[in-house]
Formats: C-alpha cells, sequence, structure tokens
C-alpha cells in the first residue's frame, strides 16, 4: 500500500512556525556540542619527493645520436648516491615548447639575414604537431617579446622578416669607440626604433625562462643565438643559468663571432651563485615589467671570451654548444639542433629519501647520469631545484 502526504497550503502555514523552533533548536544543540566535543587535529600531507624528469641525448665517438638504448643501459646519481630509474624512453608524442633568441646587437648584425632564414626553417621543421609552440623574442639594449607562444608558423614568420638589427651610421659607431654605440640609433626600416648600449643576452634568458617556460611543460628548449657577449644585463650570468635550471630548460647556444665580438662585456664569474650584476632593463619599452637604471661607466671593463661563456651555459642545462664559423652555416647548426630534440629520451626518477634531505643550500640537487658503454656520450641537465 503506497501513502501519499499531501499538505494544503494552509496546513504549511501551520506547521511552519514550531517546525522552525524545532530547526533551530537543533542547531542549538549542535553548536553546543561543538563546542564540548575536544578538537579534531587536522592533518596534512605533504609529499617528500617528486618525480624528476630530464630530457637526455646520448652520442657516439662519430657525434651520431644514439636511439636504441634502454633502461638498463645506464647508471644514476644523485647528490652522490645512487637512484633507482623509473622509466627511460623515446616520448615523440610530448608537445615541443622553444624559445627562439636572437641577438639582434650591432655585432651580429651581419649574420641576421642567415639567422631569419635558418630560424624559418626549424620553426617549420619542429612545429609539426598542432600542440607544439615556440615563441620569439630579440635583445640588444633591451629584451622584447616579438611574438608570444604560438602554434602559428605564419605568426613566427612575419615577425622574423620584421626582426632587425641595430643600425648605426659610420660616425655614431665610431664616437662610442668601437662594438655597441651607447647612445646612437636608427629606425630598421620596419617601423622599429633601435637605439644602441647593450647586448642583454642574461636577461632575455632569465626572462624567457622565469616569465615563459617555467609554466609550461612538454619538451622544453630555448635557442640563443649571439656572439656571448653580454653588455648591461641586469640579471647576472648565474641568475640566467639558475632560471633556466628551474624551468627544466635545456638552452642549446649558437655561437657567432660576429664583428665586435671582442668588445667590452663582464667577467662571468666562475661560481655556481653569485657573480656579475649590473645594468638594467631600459625604461619606455622592451620587455614588460622593465626596470630602469643604468650600471656606472667611465672604467674600461675587460674583454671576456663569449664562445665559453655560451658553452658553460649549454653545459650547466644539458642544451648543446655550436658554433657557426660562417653566415651560410646556421642552416646546418639548426638541423643538428632539430636532431638533437628529435632523437631525446626522457627519464624519469623519484628520489629515495635520504638523497631528497640532501643538496645545497638553495634546494639544488647534483644529477650525474652515465652510459654504461664509456664510448658513448651522455647529455642531460646537470641537477634540478626542490620544490618548496
Amino acid at each position: 500500500m503506497t501513502i501519499r502526504l499531501i499538505f494544503h497550503p494552509s496546513v504549511l502555514k501551520w506547521v511552519s512556525i514550531p517546525l522552525c523552533f524545532a530547526v533551530y533548536a537543533a542547531m542549538g544543540i549542535a553548536a553546543l556540542r561543538a563546542q564540548q566535543a575536544p578538537a579534531t587535529p587536522t592533518t596534512t600531507i605533504k609529499a617528500e619527493t617528486r618525480e624528476v624528469i630530464l630530457p637526455v641525448t646520448v652520442r657516439d665517438k662519430k657525434g651520431q645520436v644514439v636511439s636504441n638504448l634502454t633502461i638498463n643501459d645506464f647508471t644514476l646519481q644523485q647528490d652522490g648516491q645512487p637512484q633507482t630509474i623509473k622509466s627511460f624512453s623515446h616520448e615523440t608524442n610530448l608537445p615541443f615548447r622553444l624559445g627562439l633568441l636572437v641577438d639582434t646587437s650591432r655585432s651580429q648584425s651581419s649574420a641576421l639575414s642567415g639567422e631569419r632564414s635558418a630560424t624559418g626553417k626549424f620553426i617549420d621543421q619542429m612545429l609539426t604537431q598542432p600542440a607544439d609552440k615556440a615563441f620569439l623574442l630579440h635583445f640588444d639594449h633591451e629584451v622584447e617579446l616579438l611574438q608570444d607562444f604560438t602554434a602559428s608558423k605564419s605568426k613566427l614568420h612575419h615577425e622574423l622578416d620584421e626582426m632587425s638589427s641595430s643600425n648605426y651610421s659610420n660616425d655614431q659607431a665610431g664616437s662610442s669607440g668601437g662594438g655597441d654605440n651607447p647612445s646612437g640609433g636608427g629606425d630598421d626600416g620596419g617601423g622599429r626604433r633601435h637605439r644602441g648600449g647593450g647586448t642583454q643576452m642574461y636577461d632575455a634568458i632569465y626572462l624567457a625562462s622565469n616569465e615563459l617556460m617555467a609554466k609550461e611543460h612538454g619538451r622544453k628548449a630555448v635557442i640563443v643565438l649571439s656572439d656571448g657577449v653580454d653588455r648591461g644585463s641586469k640579471e647576472s650570468l648565474n641568475d640566467a643559468i639558475d632560471a633556466a635550471e628551474k624551468a627544466n630548460v635545456s638552452v642549446y647556444a649558437v655561437y657567432f663571432k660576429g664583428e665586435a665580438a671582442d668588445s667590452g662585456g663582464m667577467n662571468p664569474g666562475m661560481g655556481r651563485r653569485g657573480g656579475m650584476g649590473g645594468g638594467g632593463y631600459p625604461g619606455g619599452g622592451g620587455y614588460p615589467g622593465g626596470r630602469g637604471g643604468q650600471r656606472p661607466g667611465g672604467t674600461p671593463e675587460p674583454k671576456v671570451d663569449g664562445k665559453k661563456i655560451l658553452e658553460q651555459i649549454a653545459a650547466r642545462t644539458g642544451g648543446v654548444f655550436f658554433e657557426a664559423k660562417k653566415k651560410d652555416s646556421f642552416d646546418e647548426v639548426y638541423a643538428q639542433i632539430g636532431e638533437e630534440l628529435h632523437g631525446q629520451y626522457l627519464l624519469t626518477y623519484t628520489p629515495d629519501k635520504s638523497s631528497a634531505d640532501n643538496g645545497d643550500s638553495d634546494g639544488f640537487h647534483k644529477v650525474l647520469l652515465k652510459a654504461k658503454d664509456d664510448k658513448l656520450t651522455v647529455i642531460t641537465r646537470e641537477g634540478y631545484y626542490s620544490q618548496d
């Protein structure tokens, strides 16, 4: 037998008053019990370790990429402690996140045409999946993001075509005593105004890593085309490298000596952290959030070896250093970079408890990956930063 309860509106009005009293009474009792009951301690679950991901490239003695290795062909250590490799395989379906950083200072003006052409071909070669994306920025006296992350090849090609180096007349260049003119400037013919006084490579790497790459996932790499001589960056060499390491970015450095690779620069220092500083982001333009301020001049700066600086950046971030000895050799260099990226393995492991507690004061953990075959060269990041 089914019983249905049907309330007439007049009945609802009548029951609403005692019902309200009943509800309020129940609420009062519950509140009193809550006050009398002892507080229950809350439990916070905190992960002691995290999975570490390393991009890995392996080459033989002839320099050829080796792509038939397995997990059993390697040994791994973190902070001197052996680790168990969880997986080691090609991950060809992971999307690429690429950053293209081009030095457009006066010293690189003769190479810009070749750089444009080779970079355009590289974009067509690497952006083959809908999820693959790249950004383009240039740096000279400022760091300017020309195109944010995009899968559109046409947008990247357009910005490449518009990109030009800082232009200087002979008398302007002469007034600075050679190198990048600190006060001159010119129009590149496309409406973009450039002025001299810098090659902010460290700032470019730092901002590309910290502001653009840090939040991205997938196979991440930054390609830097420069003579390696920094002038006027706010960030130091170590700051730039640390930012790339924290963002899990491998930097592929392409060195081209250019016209004035030996002019100016700063002493890069050799420590992991600390090092040089000075300079600043120019106000009124360039990368968003740029800050004003100029490094005091008047004293000659020591000459630096831009080639060694780029070698150091590539080695510490798990990238590769290349040298373009001729203006028409950029195509060959980019082809090698493409081979490197397509031939990468992806290694994962979870550090054991004792290793997770080690590391330096900044939370940096040193990683050492070796092939059991000593004829093979393994290229990967030298470590990672633990998360707070």
